[in-house]
């Protein structure tokens, strides 16, 4: 329930109490002055009579002072029970605080008790309901108004893109598709136009833009490049197609053109931090680097090494630290043999395969198991002038260091 409307019941509870309190808590005289005076004027005129009545010989002198007497006993006693009430007026002023206290406690356990606290918020929504019944029943006579005015008026263009974006927003995506292709046939070089079309077909086939849509979000790209809506449009082309590369170059293309801050400018972003996510490990995928390596030693030399000499066969970069950027260890006796060098066997992340774009790769037979060139080691080599994907070469082992 809002602030506002606890503030509305606090209010008229203390209306209520401004209404009740003031005339319990002030002095009443439940007769005044006026009253009084009243009184005493009738006692007198009735003392005049009684007097005529007594000169006039209607009344003895014995029953004119008896009825004198009550006369005086009969004002007295007003005037008493004036005074009296008067008293009595201030006393009860007690039950202004009690009142004060219990009214809005009471108040408000009847109407949790008795009313429903969710009456303003249920308000509200019937309010926002009608209000958007209203605005449909508003939108669908507007339609209608329209569809007839198309069928005396069938080359109006502008009514039939005005029809299709009205069906668009009443989700008769049907109706739209045949008023933005009517709209497509009478302004085909139009790319707004043939944006709206792709959208419509795509909404009506439960989003999927493959077939017609895509081919008019393209051509439409041909005519207007920098096209928001044609842009977005492109990239989910591509995305739902997992060309998530392309995704990213229309949606960049995008992020550029948009406000930077709106709305809209933080969706794409979000958009394209997702397609990233999904295109980081195709890229490692696609550019990791690896060279099988075919390992054979020639007949002279094979004489001259033992069956327990070492082999190391590994690849360096032409040009600046001499640290193997992968590195096999075998023996001689597992010659002639293949292994493959990556970049899983880099001794440091920055010295990978990956990271350069030419390497030497070497096989040499070391009889001491030194890693380091010594003379008397046999040695062969070959250059790859680039590095991609997956590559095989063959290094015979043919030269004696000396």
């Amino acid at each position: 329930m809002n602030i506002a409307y606890w503030l509305v019941i606090a209010m008229l509870i203390i209306l209520a109490l401004l209404i009740i309190i003031p005339p319990l808590w002030r002095n009443r005289e439940i007769k005044d002055a006026d009253s009084d005076q009243r009184n005493i004027n009738i006692a007198q005129e009735r003392a005049k009579d009684l007097k005529r009545q007594l000169e006039a010989g209607g009344l003895t002198q014995l029953q004119y002072d008896e009825q004198y007497a009550e006369l005086e006993l009969s004002l007295g006693d007003d005037l008493d029970l004036d005074t009296q009430s008067q008293l009595k007026s201030s006393q009860g002023r007690w039950i202004v605080p009690v009142i004060g206290l219990l009214l809005p406690v009471f108040s408000v356990l009847i109407y949790f008790g008795l009313g429903e606290p969710e009456a303003l918020r249920k308000a509200q929504t019937q309010q926002q309901m009608r209000a958007a019944q209203s605005s449909n029943v508003n939108i669908e006579a507007m339609v209608s108004g329209l569809v007839q005015r198309l069928e005396k008026e069938p080359d109006n263009a502008k009514g039939w893109v005005m029809l299709g974006r009205s069906y668009k927003y009443l989700e008769q995506f049907s109706l739209a598709v045949n008023a933005f292709k009517k709209a497509h046939e009478l302004l085909a070089d139009d790319p707004d136009i043939m944006l709206h079309y792709a959208d419509s077909l795509a909404m009506a086939s439960d989003g999927a833009l493959e077939g017609k849509p895509t081919e008019l979000i393209f051509k439409a790209l041909e005519k207007s490049p920098n096209n928001m809506t044609g842009l977005w449009l492109g990239g989910m082309v591509k995305a739902e197609k997992g060309e998530f590369k392309l995704a990213l170059k229309y949606w960049r293309q995008l992020e550029e053109l948009l406000p930077k801050g709106s709305q809209s400018h933080k969706e794409i972003q979000a958009m394209l931090a997702t397609v990233q996510a999904k295109v980081a490990p195709e890229q490692t995928i696609k550019t990791a680097i690896s060279i099988k390596v075919h390992v054979s030693l020639t007949e002279s030399l094979k004489a001259k090494a033992a069956i327990d000499d070492t082999v190391f066969i590994y690849a360096k970069a032409l040009t600046g630290s001499p640290m193997p950027l992968a590195i096999v260890r075998k023996q001689m006796a597992d010659l002639p043999l293949t292994v493959t060098l990556d970049d899983a066997m880099a001794m440091m992340p920055t010295m990978k395969l990956s990271n350069f774009k030419q390497v030497k790769v070497m096989a040499r037979v070391s009889k001491t198991g030194n890693a380091m060139q010594q003379p008397g080691d046999f040695i062969g080599a070959f250059t790859v002038p680039k590095l991609q994907g997956e590559q095989s070469i063959n290094i015979v082992i043919n030269q004696e260091i000396k």
